[in-house]
C-alpha cells in the first residue's frame, strides 16, 4: 500500500467516524464496499462463507451460490445460514441454490443477482472439489466431478458474470488456485487434482490477458493448509486441522485484493501471506487453529 493511498484511507476512516458519531443513519453509506456486489460460488462453508462474511462487514452485496440448502453435521451450514451472518454483518445476501456443474443454475443466480443488486463487482471461484488419488485409484465419477466443478464451472460461472463486471468501475476475477508449479511431484502423487486446479489458475491468467486494462483476474492460494471441512474430513482429521490456519487469512487477503485497481493488479498468483504483507499485517499468528503451534504448508508449495 502506497503513502498515498494510505493517507486517503485513514482521511476516509477519519470521515467514517464522525459520521458514525453524529449520523449513525448514513453509517451503511460510508463502508468500504457499500453499494458492492460479490459472486461467491461455494459459499456456504468454509473459506467462501469467511470472505462474504467479511466484505459484508465492509457493506458488500453477497450473492451466495452454492448447493447446501439442508444442513449437514460433517459439514456444517447451509446457503441460509451464511445469509443470515451475512447480514447481520452489515451486508445484504442473496441466498441462491446453486450446482456449478448445471449452467441454468448459474445463469438463474446471476439473474436474481443483478435483479436485486443491480449489478456484479467481483466474483469468487471459491468452490472446488478435491480428490486426491492416483490414476488407477482414481473412480471416473471422481474425476468428472473435480474437473466439471473445478474447471468447467469456474469457466462458467466467471463468463455468466462478465457482461456485468465490464459494467463495473472496479471489476475483478478472483479464483482461488495455485501458482503454477510445474514440479513432477505434484502430477505423480494426484495428477488429475493438480491439473485440475493449475486449469483453474490458466483460466485466471488467461482472462487476465483478454481483459486486459479492463477486468482485474488473479488467483489466490494460502500459503498453509486451511481449517475447513475438506481438511478435517478428507485430508488430515483433527491432526492436520491443528497445523492449519482459520479461513478468516483468506477473507482478510481477498478484502485487500478487490480494493485494489483492476487495470493495474492483475496476472498474478498470489499468496496469502504475501498479500496480506503489502497490505501491513504481520502478525499472521492470529490465524492459527494452534497460536504458535507448526503449520503445515499447503500443496503445490515448495
Amino acid at each position: 500500500m502506497d503513502v498515498c493511498h494510505v493517507n486517503n484511507f485513514f482521511k476516509t476512516a477519519v470521515s467514517v467516524k464522525i459520521l458514525v458519531t453524529f449520523y449513525p443513519e448514513q453509517r451503511y453509506k460510508y463502508m468500504l464496499y457499500s453499494g458492492k456486489t460479490v459472486f461467491i460460488s461455494g459459499a456456504s462453508r468454509g473459506i467462501g462463507k469467511a470472505i462474504a462474511v467479511k466484505l459484508a462487514s465492509e457493506g458488500a452485496n453477497i450473492i451466495i451460490a452454492a448447493k447446501s440448502v439442508k444442513e449437514d453435521n460433517r459439514l456444517g451450514g447451509t446457503i441460509y445460514s451464511v445469509a443470515e451472518e451475512v447480514n447481520n454483518s452489515g451486508g445484504r445476501a442473496l441466498a441462491v441454490p446453486c450446482d456449478i456443474r448445471d449452467e441454468d443454475q448459474i445463469i438463474e443466480a446471476v439473474r436474481q443477482g443483478t435483479a436485486l443488486f443491480g449489478g456484479i463487482d467481483a466474483v469468487i471461484n471459491n468452490a472446488s472439489a478435491i480428490t486426491l488419488s492416483t490414476t488407477e485409484q482414481l473412480e471416473t465419477k471422481r474425476f468428472d466431478l473435480m474437473f466439471n466443478i473445478n474447471v468447467r464451472g469456474t469457466f462458467l460461472v466467471t463468463r455468466h458474470c462478465i457482461p456485468f463486471l465490464k459494467k463495473s468501475s472496479n471489476p475483478h476475477i478472483l479464483t482461488l488456485s495455485p501458482p503454477l508449479d510445474m514440479n513432477p511431484k505434484w502430477f505423480g502423487q494426484f495428477g488429475a487434482y493438480t491439473v485440475s486446479k493449475y486449469n483453474m489458475s490458466m483460466l485466471a491468467m488467461g482472462w487476465a490477458a483478454e481483459f486486459k486494462g479492463k477486468i482485474a483476474s488473479n488467483a489466490l492460494w494460502p500459503a498453509t493448509t486451511i481449517a475447513t471441512a475438506a481438511v478435517q474430513n478428507l485430508l488430515g482429521g483433527d491432526m492436520l486441522v491443528q497445523r492449519s490456519r482459520k479461513p478468516e487469512i483468506i477473507a482478510d487477503a481477498v478484502h485487500y485484493i478487490l480494493q485494489q485497481s483492476s487495470p493495474s493488479y492483475t496476472g498474478q498468483t498470489l499468496i496469502d501471506e504475501t498479500v496480506l504483507n503489502a497490505a501491513g499485517i504481520t502478525d499472521l499468528d492470529k490465524y492459527a487453529v494452534t497460536p504458535g503451534g507448526k503449520l503445515q504448508k499447503d500443496l503445490f508449495l515448495d
